[in-house]
């Protein structure tokens, strides 16, 4: 499910390249124990995975669901570590933050029978055109073009006697 968040932004000082977002939502179970999410296998783009909640759905059961992702490590090695240990009557939710993952990202139901849902965002950064990067911006700084500012002097003190 793919949701088009319209607010893309430029990144860096320099808008080295531009991000979008979009929804993202999967549900794993005992009949879909694991998705592996997947980049599209253009060059010029980076997919990463931003999850943000995981919530056991209706139907569950009194277990513990436990969720495991891997990806690869700074080494370029795969490695799975649990993120979420959820149970119906203590803990049915949990909230990431904006843990972003960079694809591919496996994410396993790896104990219980769910459902559960994991959402986030499918971030997507791309690489401006050359065309792009020859055009003048704007906001330059001009030296004319701002107003002389005066210095903010300290108030003075009052003696008490």
């Amino acid at each position: 499910m793919s949701f088009n968040d319209d607010d893309s932004s430029d990144i860096g000082p320099t808008g080295q390249s531009k991000l979008e977002s979009f929804l993202f939502s999967q549900e794993l179970s005992s009949k879909v124990p694991f998705f592996t999410f997947q980049g599209d296998e253009e060059e010029d783009l980076e997919h990463f995975l931003e999850l943000r909640t995981i919530c056991l759905g209706e139907g569950a059961k009194e277990e513990s669901n436990v969720v495991e992702v891997t990806a690869l490590n700074h080494q370029g090695k795969n490695i799975s570590v649990p993120i979420a240990n959820l149970h119906i009557s203590c803990l049915p939710m949990v909230s990431l933050g904006e843990f972003e993952l960079k694809a591919p990202v496996t994410i396993r139901l790896k104990a219980g029978t769910g459902p559960v849902t994991v959402s986030g965002l499918h971030l997507i950064a791309s690489q401006p055109e050359e065309s792009d990067l020859s055009e003048d911006d704007d906001d330059d700084f001009d030296e004319d073009d701002h107003e002389e500012i005066t210095p903010i002097k300290p108030a003075k003190k009052k003696l008490r006697q």
